[in-house]
């Protein structure tokens, strides 16, 4: 029997705040709750994928459920805070995708949690808001305020409150700024050291020297505290943080590529018959004339058929008139002439990958040197992009921002043990980012805001 704390007990958004730094919290996001989000309705977290970048969420599966058009779901690790400091956990919690309309859901958050707060979440309640604390070990820890209590009357009294999608970002320190303005503030310090030895915050927290061809990354993070990890973007205060290498920090190339991501195919002849084959019967002779050697590379945009492999990218199961899917089931695929699919990658696991990108991010100039030893120095103006979600992503394929860009080789072909390099990635010019995000915008890191 779910105990009722939340309907009784009144805590000051301060306790709430200092509860959720003792449960390891480090990004405190609110909602204001309508009468129908409630255990039968499904509290709703967004009209769009978005949140899947905001919240921590589980691997993304298909839901083939036969009463309807496919949807997608994902577990979240989510916990009710209690006012002792521990932290009931709901096990069934999980995020529903309607790619139809679109929009996501919370389901299962009270079921088998001891401590969920079902007095307030199985009501039809206007005036209600649901805090979601994000830890760094990709938890969350909720908390709800019953309408008129001091946690939600703080909430809906707040001036000029940062946004994230439907959230308002909630402080977790009285009279600490906008993660923005902590994090432009924090890059103004690094642009005015000058040049940086080459280095990187372990995952002890100690500093050690960096060698790698990605040392620019791995320096800034340094510089912000960012540990290296085995997640798969940095995080400074809810923001991702990339460094983009140029010759020129104040002029940065536009043109230069970024990879955002490198996933393997799911389906297909690459899926059913291996690389290997897929290389052979695809690929090329290798243009520089290196013997022994078959390539399969390119550039693929959507709708232009390589002249090397003949393929065409296609995107199936999303209207880019629209920008929504369509069909849960779609997928990316490079399609023959012919029609055979030879490779795809469905719309679910690519998901998977984009969840993992933050719904904000920091692109940041840097330049390299390397005598004597190699050093960067960073920018004194960055870029901003608030509001991804994966609809984006597949909307820049669609338009041709995003393109297919792979580096597959076969090394000794005709021997019976050739060497292999699988390389699927999708890349973005910089000049093209801004399709990426809702709103992105060159900020100054002295003290200037947008340019």
């Amino acid at each position: 029997m779910a105990t009722s704390h939340q309907r009784i007990a009144d805590p000051s958004l301060d306790t709430i705040r200092q509860l959720m730094r003792l449960n390891g919290v480090e990004r405190l996001l609110a909602k204001a709750l309508s009468p129908n989000d409630n255990s039968k309705n499904q509290p709703y977290l967004a009209g769009s994928f978005d949140v899947t970048n905001i919240l921590p969420v589980g691997p993304i599966e298909l839901d083939r459920s036969p009463a309807g058009k496919p949807t997608m779901k994902a577990p979240i690790s989510l916990s009710w805070l209690q006012l002792d400091g521990t932290a009931s956990v709901a096990p069934h919690a999980k995020l529903i995708l309607y790619p139809k309309y679109p929009e996501v859901r919370l389901s299962g958050f009270l079921r088998d949690s001891r401590g969920a707060p079902n007095e307030l979440m199985n009501a039809r309640m206007e005036g209600r808001v649901l805090l979601l604390g994000v830890t760094g070990d990709r938890r969350v820890i909720a908390w709800v305020g019953a309408p008129g209590s001091a946690v939600a009357t703080a909430i809906s009294s707040s001036q000029s409150p940062e946004r994230l999608g439907v959230f308002t970002v909630v402080p977790l320190s009285t009279g600490t700024g906008s993660t923005t303005s902590q994090l432009l503030d924090a890059l103004g310090k690094i642009h005015l050291k000058g040049w940086i030895d080459s280095h990187a915050l372990d995952g002890t927290g100690q500093l050690r020297p960096c060698r790698a061809s990605n040392c620019v990354g791995y320096t800034l993070e340094a510089e912000l505290g960012v540990k290296q990890n085995g997640y798969s973007a940095p995080d400074f205060l809810g923001w991702e943080v990339k460094a983009a290498q140029t010759t020129n920090y104040l002029k940065p190339a536009a043109s230069k590529a970024m990879t955002l991501f490198t996933p393997e195919p799911t389906s297909g002849f690459y899926r059913s018959d291996g690389f290997e084959a897929f290389v052979r019967r695809f690929g090329y002779t290798d243009k520089r004339g290196r013997p022994d050697r078959l390539n399969f590379g390119g550039t693929f945009f959507v709708g232009v058929p390589e002249r090397n492999t003949k393929l065409t990218l296609l995107v199936d199961g999303f209207d880019a008139a629209t920008g929504k899917i369509t069909d849960a089931t779609g997928q990316i695929a490079l399609v023959s002439p012919t029609g055979e699919i030879a490779a795809g990658w469905d719309f679910a696991a690519l998901l998977n990958l984009w969840n993992r990108k933050h719904a904000q991010a920091v692109y940041v100039p840097a330049e390299k040197r390397d005598a004597p030893e190699r050093q960067y120095r960073y920018a004194p103006k960055v870029w901003l992009g608030r509001g991804t979600d994966f609809t984006r992503f597949l909307a820049a394929v669609a338009t041709g921002s995003v393109y297919l860009d792979p580096g597959m080789k076969l090394v000794g072909a005709s021997t019976d043990d050739p060497e292999i390099k699988r390389r699927s990635q999708f890349r973005i010019k910089y000049r093209q980012l801004a399709s990426l995000y809702e709103g992105f915008e060159e900020c100054s890191v002295l003290g200037g805001g947008a340019s």
